[in-house]
């Protein structure tokens, strides 16, 4: 019993023996550690980028995907039968009125001659028959001959009239037929097609060569019906291709139809622009954007401030340095943008950046606050 009170007291001794004399006994430290920091009591501020609203102009958009189609596009077919003997160079630039196409015209230029040679005839005996009808009509009128011999006269002449009339039509149709024989532009364009070869014998209607002329092109594109009352002739666009690096071209609704389609749903829509320099090409796929309700003065914000959730759409202002919730009807987004139709005006600073880290009431510190 003694031993163990005289071993105990033993280990006291030596431990105090062994303590640096400038530090506090173990007690005492204890007591001078800091607080935890939460027990401090300190609030979390959290740093989110904002700007400040203000009234903007905002353009809403239709966007739409449409293809160029040529104003100019024809397929010449052949008029008359017979053999093709020459077609312009595919790639050609050619006039209205040239020649692009060439028919053997052998046949036909005999068929005109002999139209020619029956017409000559038919004209010698119209005269022969006037002349007598002539002098047969004073010896009638001076009742030196019947009147049936008159009327034989007079039937003579009337007869060659009509075969007259008969071989000049004759003449006309020979005519026709040999200018069928070369086939001329109907526009000035650029060949851009064979359907024949030379040496090939065609009947008429058989196509021979394409034409396309696209110094003027037309976009082409669908509507939904849904915006039957907001597009009209006049209607501004912006067309963008993507083959050529999205640059954009503005124009205007050239024609708007008065019919849906059923199938699709709806209307079409073309836009005329000026291709003089011919880079646009028929088929090619056009992006367009076309005007539907312009807004002078609105509240527009970026789509990334604007948070939705079961219950609606929120955004997050700062109101003297804290975030708070508030509850908003966007309208339309154009380019990340939309316009907010109600829950906030201008003046206030929406937070932009950040928040999805808040819940209202935090505190917030605002860094690279836009304008």
């Amino acid at each position: 019993m003694h031993f163990r009170h005289l071993l105990s007291l033993y280990i006291l001794v030596a431990a105090s023996a062994c303590q640096n004399p400038e530090e506090p006994a173990l007690t005492d430290r204890a007591e001078t550690l800091p607080a935890p920091a939460a027990a401090a009591g300190t609030e979390r501020v959290l740093q989110v980028a904002t700007v400040s609203l203000k009234p903007e102009p905002f353009t809403e958009y239709v966007q739409l995907t449409g293809s160029v189609i040529s104003m100019n596009d024809a397929t010449l077919s052949a008029e008359t039968a017979g053999t093709v003997i020459e077609t312009a160079p595919l790639g050609k630039r050619v006039r209205e009125g040239d020649v692009v196409a060439r028919l053997d015209d052998r046949l036909a230029r005999s068929a005109l001659n002999q139209a020619r040679a029956a017409a000559r005839s038919a004209q010698a005996s119209f005269k022969l028959a006037d002349q007598t009808f002539n002098r047969q009509e004073r010896l009638f009128a001076d009742s030196i001959i019947s009147s049936l011999e008159f009327e034989n006269v007079t039937a003579q002449r009337d007869q060659a009239a009509a075969a007259l009339s008969q071989a000049e039509a004759v003449v006309a149709s020979a005519e026709r037929q040999l200018e069928f024989s070369a086939v001329k532009a109907p526009f000035d364009g650029t060949i851009e097609e064979h359907m024949v070869d030379r040496g090939e014998q065609v009947a008429p209607t058989t196509p021979l060569l394409r034409i396309v002329n696209t110094e003027y092109v037309r976009v082409r594109a669908g509507v939904p019906e849904t915006y039957a009352n907001d597009i009209f002739e006049g209607t501004p666009v912006q067309v963008r291709f993507s083959s050529y690096g999205g640059t954009v071209r503005e124009a205007e609704v050239t024609f708007v139809g008065s019919v849906i389609d059923p199938e699709s749903r709806t209307f079409t829509v073309e836009i005329e622009m000026n291709n003089s320099d011919r880079l646009l090409k028929p088929e090619m796929i056009a992006n367009l954007l076309l005007t539907r309700e312009t807004y002078e003065d609105g509240v527009v914000v970026p789509q990334n401030a604007i948070i939705r959730d079961e219950d609606g759409y929120t955004v997050y202002v700062v109101e003297h340095g804290r975030a708070v919730l508030r509850s908003v009807e966007p309208g339309p987004s154009s380019a990340g943008r939309t316009l907010i139709l109600g829950g906030l005006k201008a003046g206030e600073e929406l937070i932009v950046s950040g928040q999805s880290n808040v819940t209202t009431g935090d505190a917030v510190r605002v860094a690279n606050s836009g304008n």
